[in-house]
């Protein structure tokens, strides 16, 4: 069969395709990033490759689909299953990425080696460690490893062949920048290599309901390297970070078709690997046994599940001209729109002031929820008061003033009352309509009853 040459351009920086040759990518606004691609492939042999050689889509009407939920496959990781959304689901691809030694290799070893032990089968595919390496994690992990098939390859077609033969459940990919098609005349590791060898494993995950784990490398802003329409390929797209204590790892789910987005997934690093936190707002909330103004607990909801962290203020005067301001884990901008609020409705003026502001841990805020917590925070700075460690702040604060309600109220309180908090300032229109035992709770609608309960302290 005849193959048939195409030639295209494409940025090696985000992945733009362009009809000729450019300077400037106007895409990504980088230059001398767009390179020539020959791409000599025959459409019939790729598809026959991957499993679709003389299939033709069937229309179905909407109504006639299937209503039955995806089945899935639990890792025998709890906060791994929580981030997927319940467990593997058979046929997705998911794209888990992490900094160098973020421990996303650690991870998945432990997962399929749960996976595997419960008789589902299992290939891991190394295109960058050497199978006596992973075998030494392995046995470090103290990992059971006589049910887990191994492979080194980096050749797409290569690896689906070998599916073909020995049909797995499950597959992982170590990792997709290494990896490589035959119908493509560029080098392994270019934008075009990783799209192609991504978009080549998905077909093959959907044609025969395999479920595929890719790992991929992040660039020094800790995105994921390689181009955009890598996300937009694979079902799942999960980070693994550090937090600022390097002992905790926090996995966070950026894409779920099958799950929530921004659900997150708590683990602790040692000798023996990834070992989960089941209460992550305990090691959130490790506060000093003094306490000092400026530190206020805050309820956030993160996927499906509250967290108590801990927020610190720092107002102190002015040494140069121009006041700074500061914020670490949330938007700087909404520092400075909480500030105006502050001054406009609670009569409290620090344009003469440089404020700090951080969450503690690491983690990054984002929702509205924490806003009341911040302005309790700096007002606690500016005043040289000291909360109450058993007190804790949430709500949302408008433009004119109004404490507005947050969804998950309810959760957010109970989560707050079982690790021993005893009083409450939230929004009025998210107060219980029963009690909850042990928790004084305060409903407040506008910011001057709020700074009124903090001045009653």
């Amino acid at each position: 069969m005849v193959k048939k040459t195409k030639t295209a351009f494409v940025c090696e920086q985000c992945g733009a395709d362009y009809p000729r040759w450019g300077g400037q990518c106007t895409s990504c606004g980088e230059w001398n990033t767009i390179k020539e691609v020959r791409l000599s492939t025959s459409a019939t042999e790729h598809s026959s490759r991957a499993g679709y050689a003389g299939s033709r889509s069937e229309v179905k009407l909407l109504s006639d689909v299937s209503l039955s939920q995806a089945e899935r496959i639990s890792t025998g990781i709890s906060e791994f299953d929580r981030v997927l959304g319940g467990g593997i689901v058979k046929g997705s691809v998911v794209l888990i990425g992490g900094a160098p030694g973020a421990g996303k290799s650690t991870l998945l070893l432990q997962a399929i080696a749960n996976i595997a032990d419960r008789s589902v089968s299992v290939l891991y595919v190394s295109g960058e460690e050497s199978l006596q390496q992973i075998a030494e994690r392995a046995h470090r992990l103290k990992l059971p490893a006589d049910k887990i098939m191994m492979l080194m390859e980096t050749s797409v077609q290569r690896i689906c062949d070998q599916l073909d033969e020995l049909k797995p459940q499950i597959l992982v990919i170590d990792s997709i920048q290494v990896m490589h098609t035959q119908d493509t005349d560029s080098a392994p590791g270019s934008v075009s290599q990783v799209r192609e060898s991504a978009s080549y494993l998905t077909q093959y995950a959907k044609k025969h309901q395999v479920s595929i784990f890719m790992v991929g490398h992040v660039t020094k802003d800790q995105s994921l390297a390689g181009p955009m329409t890598l996300s937009h390929i694979v079902d799942t797209q999960v980070m693994l970070g550090a937090t600022d204590d390097a002992r905790f790892r926090v996995l966070r789910a950026d894409k779920n078709r099958f799950g929530s987005v921004g659900e997150l997934g708590f683990f602790a690093m040692d000798s023996a690997g990834l070992k989960e936190v089941k209460n992550p707002s305990a090691m959130f909330l490790n506060r000093a046994d003094k306490p000092s103004s400026g530190s206020v607990v805050t309820v956030l909801w993160e996927g499906t599940r509250p967290l108590l962290v801990e927020i610190q203020a720092l107002v102190t005067e002015c040494q140069y001209g121009n006041p700074r301001r500061l914020a670490v884990g949330f938007d700087q901008n909404r520092l400075a729109m909480l500030l105006a609020v502050l001054a406009r409705h609670g009569g409290i003026f620090t344009a003469q002031d440089e404020i700090y502001a951080n969450v503690v841990g690491g983690i990054k805020i984002t929702e509205t929820s924490s806003d009341l917590a911040i302005i309790v925070g700096v007002v606690s700075s500016l005043r040289d008061k000291i909360i109450p460690h058993d007190m804790f702040f949430f709500g949302e604060i408008g433009l004119s003033g109004e404490i507005r309600p947050v969804a998950n109220g309810h959760a957010r309180l109970n989560d707050a009352a079982k690790h021993g908090f005893k009083t409450a300032v939230i929004p009025k229109a998210n107060a219980p309509k029963t009690p909850i035992k042990d928790l004084l709770i305060h409903p407040v609608s506008t910011l001057s009853e709020a700074l009124d309960r903090v001045a009653e302290l």
